[in-house]
């Protein structure tokens, strides 16, 4: 039975990642805030990403054949950035890069065999110059979660280069769920809506309507990270859809949805955004050419399930989103 390691197993893709795995009889040892699970028993109760001996016994144990290394320490473009920059770097640079690197280290001294797969970011780019993004776009991060994903990039490469491990790199765009957290624009515009369907006189707030975002559906970019993993050679890959819609489309589509005009219902105002939107889409040609991935859901879909994930979730008075996305 192959077997796999999850870091970040809480997060969004880790809970798509761990739900696609263990359906596909993998042994799956996840890696998140809280603690360990893993669908078959394990010798140790806890890991420490940031200490090294932990991770080195981990691998060492599990002998995994695959590691998803995806925990992510950010924020959302209209939360409050950190009063101390220095203690933000240090925990961005703890998550990003320094757990990273046990995991490289451990795979190259115990596990020789294992495929690590890196979650890198779209806004490793930046303010890129050119339309579409590739593998090949330089990197020019304007934030921290930028700058410590870069860091994570170089990581990847070096043990690639340097020492053979097959470590490969994904630059995600932005992908979606009912797993995504509220304070993302995209689950605050559906909890909102629907706030208001049930007769709230809220309004709905946002930043900027005419930002463009290059907008997936996460089983999908799960099912790339899978993808990427089952080549034989290790490399990097944008994981994207290549296409941008605006903040405006995503609620005009959901306020449709639910037989409201949204224009009665939401305010724009550019204060609250604490970190500007930077236009990007990514080409991910070199993902499809050798793996034959495809996104499955449109736009217009993915809206529309995560509107009816929501709407279930409040009618079945559930406290997760339903079991299987996919």
């Amino acid at each position: 039975m192959k077997r796999a390691i999850i870091v970040g197993s809480r997060g969004q893709d880790g809970r798509l990642l761990y739900e696609r795995l263990v359906n596909n009889s993998l042994a799956v040892l996840g890696i998140g805030r809280g603690g360990v699970e893993s669908s078959e028993p394990f010798d140790l109760p806890e890991v420490d990403i940031c200490e090294r001996d932990n991770v080195l016994d981990t691998v060492k144990i599990w002998q995994p054949d695959e590691i998803y290394y995806l925990p992510a320490f950010h924020h959302s473009s209209q939360d409050t950035l950190s009063s101390d920059p220095v203690n933000f770097f240090e925990k961005s640079y703890a998550v990003h890069v320094k757990g990273l690197l046990h995991f490289l280290e451990a795979i190259r001294l115990t596990s020789f065999s294992t495929k690590l797969f890196y979650a890198a970011s779209s806004l490793v780019f930046g303010e890129a110059s050119e339309g579409l993004q590739n593998e090949n776009t330089p990197m020019n991060p304007r934030c921290v979660y930028g700058i410590t994903k870069v860091n994570g990039v170089h990581c990847c490469r070096f043990y690639r280069k340097t020492h053979g491990v097959h470590s490969s790199v994904g630059f995600l765009y932005n992908h979606e769920s009912p797993y995504r957290e509220e304070k993302f624009v995209s689950q605050k515009i559906i909890r909102r809506a629907v706030d208001i369907f049930h007769g709230s006189n809220q309004k709905l707030v946002l930043g900027d309507l005419s930002a463009r975002i290059d907008w997936g559906y996460a089983p999908d970019f799960v099912e790339a990270m899978t993808g990427i993993l089952g080549l034989k050679e290790a490399g990097d890959f944008v994981i994207a859809t290549g296409k941008a819609h605006s903040v405006q489309e995503f609620v005009q589509i959901t306020f449709d949805l639910l037989g409201l005009d949204w224009k009665k219902h939401v305010k724009e105002n550019p204060s609250i955004l604490k970190r500007r939107n930077l236009p990007s889409v990514g080409d991910a040609s070199r993902l499809r050419r050798l793996t034959g991935w495809q996104p499955s859901v449109s736009f217009e879909k993915m809206v529309e399930i995560l509107l009816n994930a929501e709407i279930a979730l409040r009618t079945n008075k559930a406290t997760t989103p339903p079991q299987s996305l996919y």
